[in-house]
């Protein structure tokens, strides 16, 4: 038997922290398409690896399970790593909230049921989160603490309040926040950790669609003004996921951190102000 990692989402910024944390594990990638699944695990394989690629649907609870399933035949569930979700550009509202918001949440609530003692676990976010209004505190709450079943019901997540694909994936991400607040003070009674990152504009096949899409001159606009200049790589998400993981964050939990190049800092003090 050995330590499983689950790796959700076989992208690029996934793939680039299982190479710094998965060695000597057996990691199970799940994702919406085997095809992706299997490339990945192909190529970690080809490298050493021991992984394992299934079919995992993030907006379904009972596919969740069946992956959370799988992967204890193997041992205990000592890592995650979700880094699922689709972008404003290729879904629509309902989508984008039943996946990267509820499908997220049912994630961490599964997994933080089995999770072993000193596991640790690390959801992509986005710094998209952190350009919308505030929300009141009761709101945040909500999203916090609101049972999983329940969240997509609350008033503030309804499709006449959400204004577009945009406004929905920043509700989502937003929610991933405060969800990992939350689930990090269960997945404690575990003797387990777990922490979002916020990455910036990072170069993966998700961006690109996004660069081509109806927001590409933003996008473009917000790497080239941000204080680094350029957009990130994967490695450099997996540079801040490797402290968190690892020993080295052992005192870290429950919060999230922004890797975006100064973009959001731009964005409201710098040449990314929005001018009114």
């Amino acid at each position: 038997m050995k330590n499983v990692m689950i790796l959700t989402g076989a992208g690029q910024i996934g793939m680039a922290i299982v190479r710094r944390m998965g060695y000597g594990m057996k990691i199970i990638i799940g994702d919406k398409k085997l095809e992706n699944a299997q490339s990945i695990s192909k190529i970690l394989n080809d490298a050493g690896f021991d992984t394992f690629p299934l079919e995992m649907d993030l907006s379904s609870r009972t596919s969740i399970k069946n992956m959370i399933s799988e992967a204890q035949k193997y041992g205990e569930i000592k890592m995650l790593i979700n880094a699922a979700g689709v972008s404003p550009s290729q879904a629509l509202i309902e989508t984008i909230l039943k996946v990267d918001l509820y499908g997220t949440a049912v994630l961490l609530e599964e997994v933080g049921k089995v999770i072993s003692e000193g596991g640790v676990g690390v959801t992509i976010s986005s710094q998209s989160g952190k350009r919308m209004p505030q929300l009141t505190a009761e709101e945040d709450a909500m999203l916090a603490c609101t049972p999983t079943d329940e969240l997509l019901s609350l008033d503030i997540l309804k499709p006449e309040n959400i204004r577009d694909t945009l406004h929905a994936y920043q509700m989502a991400k937003r929610c991933n926040e405060k969800r990992v607040m939350a689930e990090s003070v269960k997945w404690g009674k575990r003797g387990a950790r777990l922490n979002s990152i916020s990455p910036g504009i990072i170069v993966t096949p998700l961006a690109i669609d996004e660069f081509n899409g109806p927001r590409g001159d933003f996008y473009k606009n917000m790497f080239a003004k941000c204080p680094a200049g350029r957009p990130g790589t994967a490695d450099e998400v997996a540079n801040v996921a490797e402290l968190l993981m690892s020993d080295k964050g052992a005192f870290i939990t429950g919060t999230d951190f922004m890797c975006d190049g100064g973009a959001t800092a731009s964005y409201f003090y710098g040449p990314l102000k929005p001018k009114k």
